[in-house]
């Protein structure tokens, strides 16, 4: 019997393919600092991660025993794939399964940052002026007719563009790899299927001509952050930036900076460079509007990944 170590756990679906399939899965996290030890101790064949659990080389080297390595999620950042590869571990992955929920997160954010709902929910729970807070809250502004940039134009950065064309926006596209994408809208309430095709742009261009931008990419350039001082001024005055996909991808300080003065108007954060421990001016910036890491962290998503992830360890071992 083949065994697994989920050590951030598995949705309840995928542990009960696995386990209809004949493997062992253990949910329980091993505990901190031992997780090599815990690896061959119990002779697991599989271990699977999310974000939380970094497999390293020094992890990749106490484990020869394993045989794959599978993240629960888009991105392998926390993974040294090629070197676990050259081990002769397989790494796998669910690119697929969590974009609607990622997407869905960053408009959360949005729709919150416009109209400042993340300000107004903590200001309006103390012992707040009802009039000043109106006064100071009326000033909103809606998405419908506004460009939203999408920088990593993937599964997740469609998804968001789905959301945005849904909601009456221009649609701004960057990635490197990709020159267009036709774009199927899921619309229960019509009949005939709705598509739009999306050229992509320059970096450049999306940064001057995007009211909001948010970022779709798998990690940083070459160790450095991908938006920087340069690239926030880049930006209009008054825009604003959301970040679902990675920590570092966006210079923390230099956000601050462009909040400070006032060329941002707000940001959103879902992850942060200093995991689990962010950078206390970003939580404590009312300009800045928070969650902790939870793009894919719905019920729906979940279980995709849990399925997904049961059916290639299945696959991979048939």
């Amino acid at each position: 019997m083949k065994r697994i170590l989920a050590n951030d756990g598995i949705d309840s679906l995928g542990k009960k393919l696995l386990e209809e399939a004949g493997f062992f899965v253990e949910t329980q996290k091993a505990i901190e600092g031992h997780l090599a030890e815990t690896i061959n101790d119990g002779k697991f064949d599989v271990l699977l991660v999310r974000s939380a659990t970094k497999v390293r080389h020094s992890l990749i080297d106490a484990c020869p025993g394993l045989k794959l390595i599978g993240r629960a999620g888009v991105g392998l950042d926390n993974i040294d794939v090629a070197y676990a590869e050259g081990k002769g571990m397989k790494v796998i992955n669910t690119p697929s399964a969590s974009s609607q929920s990622v997407a869905e997160l960053v408009f959360a954010h949005l729709y919150a940052g416009v109209r400042f709902l993340h300000q107004s929910n903590h200001e309006m729970r103390g012992k707040s002026d009802f009039a000043a807070l109106k006064k100071a809250y009326a000033k909103g502004t809606e998405l419908q007719g506004k460009t939203i940039g999408i920088i990593g134009f993937g599964r997740i950065g469609q998804a968001t563009a789905k959301i945005a064309i849904g909601s009456g926006m221009k649609v701004l596209a960057f990635d490197p790899y990709i020159k267009s994408a036709t774009l199927t809208l899921d619309l229960p309430m019509v009949q005939e299927s709705v598509s739009a095709e999306i050229f992509t742009s320059s970096m450049e261009d999306l940064l001057k001509e995007s009211d909001f931008v948010t970022l779709h990419v798998p990690g940083l350039i070459n160790g450095k952050a991908l938006i920087g001082s340069h690239e926030l001024n880049m930006m209009k005055k008054g825009s604003a930036i959301v970040n679902a996909a990675r920590g570092g991808v966006i210079d923390e300080d230099a956000l601050l900076i462009a909040l400070k003065n006032g060329h941002l108007k707000f940001a959103a954060l879902d992850v942060f460079t200093n995991e689990p421990t962010p950078n206390e001016d970003l939580l404590k910036n009312n300009q800045i509007s928070v969650s902790p890491h939870i793009g894919a962290a719905t019920e729906e998503a979940q279980e995709r990944i849990g399925k997904e992830m049961a059916d290639l360890i299945i696959r991979f071992f048939n």
